[in-house]
């Protein structure tokens, strides 16, 4: 049987139950030092981390691997990498920060694909 994984909702990758608390915080400390060195017109708001609540209570709930909390978490932190990533002006894909110029410099933009 696989290990447990938690997804980091600022760069996607997957790490233990144990890890993920002390990987986040310098996960989100590595985004604001590579945003700051982003021209001011590509700078992003920070990544918000998602917060699973009960309706009812508004309780916050720890995901555990054994309920559904953890696999939503693990959804939601997901989509909220995915949305971090800067969008290329030409063609609309997403990459990291420091991968986008290198793209945009050799994208050709949207290509329309032939059957």
């Amino acid at each position: 049987m696989p290990p447990i994984t938690v997804v980091c909702y600022i760069c996607g990758r997957e790490f233990g139950t144990q890890s993920i608390d002390i990987h986040e915080p310098q996960c989100l400390k590595k985004w604001h030092n590579e945003n700051d060195q982003l021209p001011k017109s590509r700078r992003r708001q920070p990544p918000v981390k998602p917060i699973i609540t009960m309706s009812s209570k508004s309780l916050d709930l720890k995901a555990t691997p054994d309920n559904i909390e953890y696999s939503l978490h693990n959804e939601l932190a997901s989509k909220a990498a995915i949305a971090n990533l800067i969008p290329c002006h030409k063609c609309n894909r997403r990459f990291n920060p420091d991968r986008i110029d290198v793209h945009e410099r050799v994208c050709k933009g949207v290509h329309e694909t032939t059957q």
